[in-house]
């Protein structure tokens, strides 16, 4: 007889003579589980939509005057504040047209002068007869002429100015300025040549598309708010996520809805305006956007990760008191505040295994560890902080 069959003999005498209750020790005990209370709290469900940000404002910066373009003040790309000097044409044609006005002025202020002293003076030989009516009258009339005259060199003389001041192409606004289009040394067309864009940055608004129904949800939520989703954009809260995992949501509000669905895609469009300090919004940036879709209601809320399958049915494991695992058909709904919010199939009085699902198994018992949910997730990732719609 071999070693190893020596063995497993001694081993099978010595299990025929051990004791039954000595036997039962030796069972593995029931493993230890992860299990907690579903969060239940008033939460607000939100709708997500895909988006793209667009300035409050954007000018094309275009010269009032034309000539040869001479300096140029700013760096591509930079913020630049309102009035800050841009370009520079060349002014010596717009210097000369401005002494030539001012010298016509000049002149005719002169003559209106003169026009007046022999008006006074014929008027007062006039009323003793010396002078005839015809010729006050002539006199009224070089006079009034003289007057028109200085009113049209003083408006050569301001448009003159004008130009002279068109010269110094200052930014309309606040914001970032894109790059130079034209170099210094071309010639700039009056109100056609663009010289550059500038666009406003803080605030920044986010245009998206919704569908009818939800129109008609959203324009339920803000009549009983007390608001107009028309005038407004019935003044929602709204929160935007972009495309960087570390950024946290923006907050904003709905501002703008336009005043027609389209007849071709049955969608409208709205707009949410949002404060933007730090610069970090561009326009031009994708982002997805959560409305609120409801009014406060109070929700069951469970941790994604406490959610299985079961073939068809989405369940969770629900803990007795004993210790056995029992599952619950369940209908998950959005997600919120890092958990699914539960439509139905619990009450938020059950004990859920919220870790551990796989050393569970219906009708087993498990060692429950109790533990408490936070309110809200703080280790949920960004993109997944936000509602979106549970299937």
């Amino acid at each position: 007889m071999t070693y190893a069959l020596r063995q497993m003999v001694v081993l099978g005498c010595i299990a025929a003579f051990m004791p039954l209750p000595a036997l039962a020790q030796s069972a593995p005990p029931a493993p230890p589980v992860t299990v907690a209370k579903p969060v239940v709290r008033d939460v607000v469900d939100s709708d997500e939509f895909i988006g793209r940000f667009e300035p409050v404002d954007e000018v094309s910066v275009r010269s009032r005057v034309g000539g040869y373009l001479q300096e140029i003040h700013f760096q591509d790309g930079a913020l630049v504040k309102q009035g800050d000097l841009l370009f520079v044409i060349d002014q010596r044609p717009f210097v000369t047209a401005l002494n030539q006005a001012k010298a016509t002025l000049e002149s005719a202020q002169s003559a209106l002068v003169f026009a007046d002293a022999q008006y006074k003076r014929t008027q007062s030989l006039a009323s003793s007869g010396s002078q005839s009516a015809q010729t006050l009258d002539d006199r009224r009339r070089e006079f009034d002429s003289a007057e028109a005259n200085v009113r049209g060199a003083q408006a050569a003389a301001d448009r003159a100015s004008l130009d002279m001041e068109y010269t110094e192409i200052k930014a309309p606004l606040s914001g970032r300025i894109d790059r130079r289009l034209i170099s210094a040394g071309n010639l700039v067309q009056t109100d056609q040549t663009v010289l550059t864009t500038i666009v406003s940055l803080d605030p920044i608004d986010f245009y998206f598309d919704v569908d009818e129904r939800r129109l008609l949800n959203f324009a339920d939520t803000a009549r009983k708010l007390g608001k107009d989703l028309q005038q407004g954009g019935g003044g929602l809260d709204v929160s935007v996520t972009i495309s960087d995992p570390t950024a946290k949501p923006f907050k904003g509000k709905l501002d703008f809805a336009e005043n027609r669905v389209d007849n071709e895609s049955g969608t409208i469009r709205l707009r949410a305006r949002f404060p933007n300090p730090d610069l970090v919004l561009q326009p031009g940036l994708f982002g997805r956007i959560q409305v609120e879709a409801s009014n406060t209601y109070q929700a069951i809320l469970v941790p994604d990760e406490a959610i299985g399958s079961d073939q068809n049915e989405r369940v969770v494991y629900v803990v007795a008191e004993d210790g056995t695992v029992s599952t619950k058909p369940v209908r998950p709904g959005p997600r919120l505040y890092g958990y699914r919010v539960i439509r139905e199939g619990l009450d938020g009085t059950e004990t859920i295994i919220v870790n551990g699902l796989m050393r569970a198994r219906p009708g087993a018992k498990i060692t429950p560890q109790m533990t408490e949910l936070p309110k809200e997730r703080q280790d949920a990732p960004p993109e997944t902080a936000g509602a979106e719609n549970g299937q």
